[in-house]
């Protein structure tokens, strides 16, 4: 059996896209090109791998069984690739991040990892969760800043630091809450009041969980692709949001009359961790990568 490592990347991008011309897309190739590698493959595998539908591509059994050993491939030659390109040592250092942390903490980390060897070649990928996981997965990146923690013993992940989550609205609706300031919670808020982000950020999902809430449970119409929208919509009296601690200063400059408020303690907060493959070896780079990002966590949250 000859199978390529091409081969199984078009394959893969297949796999997650489901369908051939978003798959020739995402890894800049044409259709044909994707097409006949994709039965090249099947050919030496001997049975069909995908169905075509009127809405894209399934897998067949073989098909999704091949794609998990194809994920195991890639990521082990992404390990001897990273192998050879430490950062620090001339290497290029993929990072991604998640869209409620990598405004902020960007700004504050960059001008110190560009001072640091670690940082002199860095590549920089902002996505949700689920794709920074699946491409740190495949190995197309080396680290990822999240703040949902994935149960994978592929995966290593240490704590950077905690971020508090505040109430933010209006000057006016928050005035509304100073004499429960030190009885307020997350749960007694009104849910049609509430403004989250769409479905998949995962900042909205734990402001949801702090509250007791679900999606489909709770009365929330409102939804936004970004943190600075939610907050404009605050700042004009629309809702209520949880501010992320370390989004606080930017956000309350950049929109005029947005507040925010800490509640009592139990403070409701998220874990911000940096993620690795367990297969990737760190030789030095992923502990000052994380210490790098720690303190300036801890510069964004001293306040």
């Amino acid at each position: 059996m000859n199978i390529s490592l091409r081969q199984l990347r078009y394959f893969l991008a297949l796999a997650e896209q489901g369908h051939f011309t978003r798959a020739a897309e995402t890894i800049h190739v044409t259709q044909p090109a994707l097409s006949m590698q994709i039965r090249a493959l099947e050919e030496e595998a001997g049975a069909r791998l995908v169905e075509r539908t009127p809405a894209g591509i399934v897998l067949t059994p073989r098909g999704r069984a091949l794609a998990e050993q194809a994920r195991q491939v890639m990521a082990a030659m992404a390990g001897l690739e990273q192998g050879l390109r430490q950062p620090g040592q001339g290497g290029r250092l993929m990072l991604g991040m998640i869209p409620t942390v990598a405004p902020y903490l960007l700004p504050e980390v960059l001008p110190v990892l560009r001072a640091r060897d670690i940082g002199r070649d860095m590549h920089l990928r902002e996505a949700q969760t689920d794709r920074l996981l699946e491409e740190l997965e495949g190995g197309r990146l080396d680290a990822a800043v999240v703040a949902t923690p994935p149960d994978d013993a592929r995966m290593v992940a240490v704590p950077l630091f905690t971020d508090q989550f505040l109430l933010a609205g209006s000057e006016g609706r928050i005035a509304q809450f100073a004499g429960r300031a030190e009885t307020l919670r997350p749960q007694a808020l009104d849910p049609a009041q509430l403004l989250l982000l769409d479905e998949g950020h995962c900042l909205g999902d734990q402001a949801l969980e702090v509250c007791g809430l679900s999606r489909r449970g709770s009365r929330l119409d409102l939804g936004a692709a970004s943190l600075t929208t939610l907050c404009r919509l605050a700042a004009q009296g629309m809702g209520l949001t949880f501010l992320p601690e370390i989004a606080r200063a930017q956000e309350t400059a950049a929109a005029p009359g947005l507040a925010a408020m800490r509640f009592p303690d139990p403070q409701p907060a998220r874990q911000v961790l940096l993620m690795r493959r367990a297969s990737t070896a760190a030789d030095g780079w992923f502990e000052e990568l994380a210490e790098t990002l720690r303190e300036a966590g801890r510069r964004l949250t001293a306040t």
